[in-house]
């Protein structure tokens, strides 16, 4: 019998990208999109390759635009990663499993390389699997503190926490990685805020921008490990805007965090080298009164309409743009059942 599990795309509303440098974010899931693995019981452990993972092409136009949209590695690395990590800290934490293979494939619907957590979302639910298939229990704060450390251990990638708490609690969540409670506790503060309190929000991009997060962070993390000081002033602004933010959701207020988002994204573009492809994206989004900014990386924005009638004139100016628009299904009853 396989045991599946799902780990759903997500949009940063607030405060991205502080949450790698002791900031606060706010964040909420997408269901319109997710990673799906399956995992059974077998004679050999064996990672099964997904179209992601190809290495044969019609041609060599074939392997450009595969590259293009998908870049040089699939999903096989991130799941392999992944296993001997949960290995790693079952033995750390002297949980003994039992000696059991398995086969373990997955399938992914999430847009690659557009900011919307494609690669975290695939080791979450890989881990979700191995947890079951092992009877393992990692606390929930402590989950995706193990799930970031796949890439930034075992594959060298830089990334925050946002992307892994939001995909292990789901729904809408207010993070807080202060310095000094992360060193005490191990994790930050997150805190559920309801989904009934989030303004109209809509989700836009396009599959020809993808880049890769590297890309996007340019050289920020090395100037705030040198401790320059215009880096530590926008961390610390957007945190700000993701509390500011959580107050007013809080307050019944949530239309009103849209200035903040394009605070947000215009602080953003201060500081990073911005793909002036990506940027259009928000400044389309803009030109028809909407407020936006990037869902994660780039190459995909997230933002607020105020009626119907906005939403329409959305698509339609994305549309010309080669552009896709979508409302985000953030709660299970929303969800497609087509999983």
């Amino acid at each position: 019998m396989a045991i599946e599990a799902v780990a759903y795309a997500r949009a940063g509303l607030v405060g991205n990208p502080s949450d790698g440098y002791y900031g606060k974010t706010i964040s909420v899931i997408i269901r319109n999109f997710h990673a799906k693995v399956s995992l059974y019981e077998s004679q050999y452990l064996e990672i099964i390759p997904s179209y992601q993972d190809q290495s044969k092409y019609e041609s060599i136009e074939s392997l450009v635009e595969d590259v293009n949209l998908n870049g040089y590695y699939g999903g096989i690395r991130l799941m392999k990663a992944t296993i001997y990590k949960f290995y790693q800290y079952c033995k750390q934490h002297k949980i003994s499993i039992p000696q059991r293979n398995f086969s373990i494939r997955y399938r992914s619907t999430i847009p690659r390389r557009l900011g919307l957590a494609g690669s975290s979302a695939l080791v979450t639910a890989t881990m979700k699997c191995l947890m079951e298939f092992y009877e393992v229990e990692i606390p929930k704060p402590i989950l995706p503190n193990i799930i970031l450390s796949v890439e930034t251990e075992e594959l060298g990638i830089f990334a925050g926490l946002q992307d892994r708490v939001i995909q292990v609690y789901e729904g809408c969540v207010y993070m807080d990685f202060n310095k000094e409670l992360m060193e005490k506790q191990g994790y930050g503060y997150y805190e559920e805020i309801p989904t009934y309190l989030l303004p109209k929000l809509f989700i836009a991009y396009r599959k020809d921008l993808s880049e890769g997060s590297e890309v996007f962070h340019n050289n920020v993390r090395e100037r705030w490990l040198a401790g320059d000081p215009e880096i530590h002033k926008a961390m610390q602004d957007f945190a700000e805007y993701a509390k500011i933010a959580r107050d007013l959701l809080w307050a019944g207020r949530g239309e009103e965090i849209g200035p903040w988002m394009d605070k947000n994204f215009d602080r953003r573009r201060s500081i990073y080298n911005l793909n002036p492809k990506h940027v259009k994206l928000v400044e389309i989004a803009r030109s028809v009164g909407a407020n936006a900014q990037f869902t994660g990386s780039g190459g995909a924005v997230v933002g607020i309409y105020k009626d119907e009638e906005m939403y329409e004139n959305l698509v339609k100016t994305f549309e010309k743009e080669n552009s896709i628009v979508l409302k985000p299904k953030i709660n299970p009853d929303e969800e497609d059942q087509q999983i």
